[in-house]
């Protein structure tokens, strides 16, 4: 079952394609990816699947319902999280915290049974704060939880990040170049994560990344663009040896795209 369709969809910036009449379907329980040389218009489609642009043709519906129409605020409410490539995080507040800014979309309390404090309102800040410590235990920040994100190296900030959308209970995940600055050892733990956010958490992950390896370790399906279009859809070994997409950026003889 289809849980993301994209379907024949179109942007363009004045005269600039971004996106070329680009089409795919994310099943739900798979790990996903867009690769392809910068430039080649995936993280515009981040930015559409996230509302940030309206496409000029094409539709895109999540779990059967149409995204367009929706205003950004309202895509985490249908069960879309997302991760960026410049890491978006409160400097000047602690990991919990920042974790808990995660629970957001599952608020039911007003300001009203905040300030009483009500039973309910208990009751809802003790689950938002288990799920909370879940997350930390799964991504192993327990040495963190209550230092402040400003004094953290890259590294950690980066799992925070991906701590603060686990932390959503999402059922599509998007991440933004998930390697991206990460240490081997980093980069290592990050393919056990996404298997697990898969296999444990049963989340739908839809990622853009560079890092071949890490795609070709944890990646059921691959969508190669380039120029805004499809060059090749299939397995990661059948992408990497597709003709078009050697051409386009895997001809440089490096591991990474460029």
């Amino acid at each position: 079952m289809s849980l993301l369709a994209f379907e024949n969809v179109t942007l363009r910036f004045g005269g600039l394609v971004a996106v070329d009449n680009v089409s795919f379907h994310v099943g739900e329980g798979e790990v996903f990816a867009l690769v392809g040389p910068n430039g080649a218009g995936k993280s515009t489609v981040f930015n559409l699947i996230s509302r940030f642009y309206d496409p000029a043709e094409g539709d895109i519906r999540f779990a059967d319902k149409p995204l367009l129409g929706l205003r950004p605020d309202q895509v985490p409410s249908l069960g879309i999280a997302r991760t960026f490539q410049n890491i978006e995080l409160f400097e000047q507040s602690t990991v919990l915290q920042n974790l808990l800014v995660g629970r957001q979309r599952h608020a039911k309390s007003n300001m009203l049974t905040e300030m009483l404090f009500t039973p309910s309102v208990r009751e809802e800040e003790h689950r938002h704060r288990e799920v909370v410590e879940e997350v930390i235990d799964f991504l192993e920040l327990q040495a963190y939880r209550d230092k402040y994100i400003a004094g953290l190296p890259y590294g950690v900030r980066k799992i925070v990040e991906l701590g603060r959308a686990l932390a959503t209970e999402p059922k599509l995940l998007l991440l933004d170049e998930p390697a991206s600055g990460l240490s081997v050892e980093e980069s290592q733990d990050m393919i056990f994560w996404i298997e697990d956010i898969k296999k444990q958490m049963g989340i739908t992950v839809l990622m853009v990344e560079h890092d071949m390896n890490l795609v070709s370790a944890v990646c059921d399906r691959v969508l190669a663009l380039a120029d805004g279009k499809e060059l090749a859809i299939g397995t990661p070994a059948e992408v990497q040896a597709h003709p078009e997409v050697i051409k386009a950026y895997l001809g440089t003889g490096e591991g990474k795209t460029k």
